[in-house]
């Protein structure tokens, strides 16, 4: 360890020498598909699960808020897989998207198919912070309103994602400009309101059909078995209210991922780094909002390839060894709740100041 300290300690102060961690920490960048496949089997078995109970208990009661909770955040968790699926290599987990979909993308109509591809946008750095990047925007710059707006908006989404799938998808393989619209605005996860997807090409047009098709059977399994009874209103009710929470918690976690100073312009590594936050605070409850490695985001944008379950070890020994002076300290923030605060104190300041 010694021999890594010293040649930590002797990287530039503006920089890391991300060669040398590569070398000298190998074993991160090794994906374990038994975590992969035991944390994103467990987490939607007890999202589920608990699901159920919720429905069990009866709808607006007191167990029904508590199971909705407990599945909130273990599908919250499990969705979040969608992330890790972006950047695996072809080949590396086999069969684990096709069973991300089955027990999580499709019943929450979630595909992957939203995030990968346009998150590769995110890491190129040619687009980081830029109108292309799709999961970027002057947030430090809005006002108290509009990060209320922007948290919030997500309320509507888990009534228009069935309605993409079911609805709007089949109706736009035949009419060329739904299908234009349904794929620059309505087929990514992102929060870059002037981002406009480019229609799929060859085997990724393939692909998305694939899950266009299945997501689609998911919402009309689901519309019959309500017609014939078998789901009823609170059935609808409860998903609704689990899948919005997901969505309202990770739009808040959002907001903690960067701190949205880009004024638009192409940067460089270090202003990538900066830009983006590793979140300390309470470990348990930062990990509950912001699951399966998102927390070091930071330490993400350095070295996307590192799979999630070794970014906690890599992050506290680079921490450790790292000289004081060294730009990767800081990008470390306090929790969630805490940068967000920060951000809705600062809309304050901006709003309330004198002019002049």
């Amino acid at each position: 360890m010694q021999g890594v300290e010293q040649t930590l300690a002797t990287a530039p102060a503006q920089g890391l020498d991300v060669a040398e961690i590569r070398r000298r920490y190998g074993s991160a960048f090794r994906c374990r598909p038994a975590i992969y496949w035991t944390d994103m089997l467990v987490s939607a078995a007890v999202g589920w699960t608990a699901f159920a109970a919720a429905l069990m208990a009866g709808f607006g009661s007191l167990e029904w808020a508590g199971y909705l909770g407990i599945a909130i955040f273990a599908n919250l968790r499990a969705a979040l897989f969608i992330h890790e699926i972006a950047h695996i290599k072809g080949g590396t987990l086999r069969g684990f998207e096709i069973a991300w979909h089955a027990v999580v993308g499709a019943p929450l109509q979630v595909p992957s198919l939203m995030y990968v591809g346009s998150h590769n946008e995110h890491h190129k750095r040619s687009a980081f912070g830029t109108a292309d990047d799709p999961e970027y925007a002057p947030i430090a710059q809005y006002s108290r309103f509009k990060l209320l707006f922007f948290v919030l908006s997500v309320a509507v989404v888990p009534i228009v994602l069935p309605l993409r799938w079911g609805l709007l998808a089949p109706l736009s393989y035949s009419v060329p400009g739904l299908r234009k619209l349904v794929v620059e605005r309505l087929s990514t996860l992102g929060i870059n309101p002037g981002y406009r997807r480019p229609l799929p090409k060859g085997t990724q047009a393939k692909r998305w059909q694939r899950q266009e098709l299945a997501l689609g059977i998911v919402f009309w399994i689901a519309v019959v078995a309500f017609l014939s009874g078998v789901i009823g209103v609170e059935f609808w009710l409860t998903w609704v209210c689990m899948t919005g929470g997901i969505l309202l918690i990770n739009q808040v976690r959002t907001l903690a991922a960067h701190r949205y100073e880009s004024d638009g312009s192409a940067c460089d590594s270090a202003d990538e780094l900066l830009d983006s936050i590793n979140l300390s605070g309470v470990p348990v409850l930062t990990a509950l909002v912001a699951p399966v490695g998102l927390r070091y985001h930071a330490l993400h944008h350095l070295l996307p390839a590192v799979p999630y379950h070794a970014l906690g070890t890599l992050h506290r020994r680079l921490s450790r060894e790292l000289p004081q002076e060294a730009e990767y300290h800081q990008a470390e923030a306090g929790g969630v709740f805490a940068t967000v605060r920060d951000l809705w104190t600062r809309a304050q300041a901006r709003e309330t100041a004198p002019t002049h």
